[in-house]
C-alpha cells in the first residue's frame, strides 16, 4: 500500500468511535452531501502563433481553487466477497481560472474558463481495512463550461477597447470522464464519514479567433481565421457525510 493511501486510511481510523463495525461499508442504498475544494487546471494553445508571433504552439496554464459543494447517492453490492459500488454526484461551484500570458509583451489577451457545475456516474470496486474502507473507480463526467479569449485593443488616440474580432466566446456542456479514490469510516450506526480525491478531464476544444482575416496566422501564415486549443481539466478533494439504508 502507498504512504498517501496509509496515511489517509490512519487519519480517517481516528475518527471511528470504539466499537465501530469492522467493515463500515454495507450493502444497499446510500445517499449524503459533500463539500470540498477543487482546483481548475486549464491550459490554451496557440496552435498558430497568432497571439505570441513566430511561437506556434505557444502554452499558457492557467490555474486556481475554489470551494464546491453537491450530494451524491448510490448502491453498494457483494459479488462474490467484492463490494461493488454504482455512484451518481453533482456538485456546484464556480471554479474559475484565468490569464493574461497568451500574449506575453502586451499582456492584452486574457484566457478565462469557468466551471458552473459538474456531475458524474461512477463505478468502484471497496475493501475494508479493519474499521476503514478504501474504494477506487471512476466513471463518465459531464460538466457546464465557459471558456473565452477576450483582447484588448490599446491605441494612443482613444481608451482601450475589446476588440471582438480577436475574441471568442463559448459556453455548452461538455461530456469527460472521472477517476478517484477514497477512504471512509462509520461515525455511528447507518452514518459514514468519507475523505475522496478525484481528477476530471473534459478533453480539448479548438477556437478561433482573427474570424474576418485580416491578420496572420503566425509571421509569414495566411490572413485567414487562427485556431486556439483549449484543454479542460480539474481536480477536487471533498469530504462527505453519508447516510447508508441497507441493512
Amino acid at each position: 500500500m502507498s504512504r498517501p493511501a496509509a496515511a489517509l486510511i490512519a487519519a480517517l481510523a481516528a475518527f471511528a468511535p470504539t466499537g465501530a463495525a469492522a467493515e463500515p461499508s454495507g450493502t444497499g442504498a446510500y445517499a449524503g452531501a459533500f463539500a470540498g475544494l477543487g482546483r481548475a487546471d486549464n491550459r490554451i494553445v496557440d496552435l498558430e502563433g497568432f497571439a505570441n508571433w513566430g511561437r506556434p504552439g505557444w502554452t499558457v496554464a492557467y490555474r486556481k481553487s475554489g470551494p464546491v459543494a453537491g450530494a451524491l447517492a448510490g448502491a453498494e453490492f457483494d459479488l462474490g466477497g467484492v463490494s461493488l459500488r454504482v455512484e451518481a454526484d453533482a456538485a456546484a461551484g464556480r471554479l474559475e481560472a484565468d490569464s493574461n500570458r497568451l500574449d506575453p509583451e502586451g499582456l492584452d489577451e486574457t484566457a478565462r474558463t469557468s466551471y458552473r457545475w459538474l456531475a458524474s456516474l461512477r463505478g468502484a470496486v471497496a475493501h475494508s481495512f479493519g474499521p476503514v474502507t478504501a474504494f477506487a473507480g471512476g466513471g463518465p463526467a459531464a460538466a457546464r463550461i465557459r471558456s473565452s479569449v477576450s483582447d484588448i485593443d490599446f491605441a494612443a488616440d482613444r481608451p482601450p477597447r475589446f476588440d471582438p474580432d480577436d475574441s471568442f466566446r463559448d459556453r455548452g456542456t461538455k461530456l469527460g470522464w472521472t477517476a478517484g479514490l477514497g477512504v471512509e469510516t462509520a461515525l455511528t450506526e447507518g452514518w459514514t464519514l468519507r475523505l475522496e480525491g478525484s481528477w476530471f478531464d473534459f478533453g480539448r476544444s479548438v477556437h478561433r479567433v482573427n474570424h474576418s482575416g485580416d491578420g496572420r496566422c503566425g509571421p509569414d501564415g495566411p490572413r485567414r481565421p487562427c485556431r486556439y486549443e483549449i484543454r479542460n481539466r480539474l481536480g477536487m478533494l471533498r469530504l462527505a457525510v453519508i447516510r447508508r439504508f441497507g441493512p
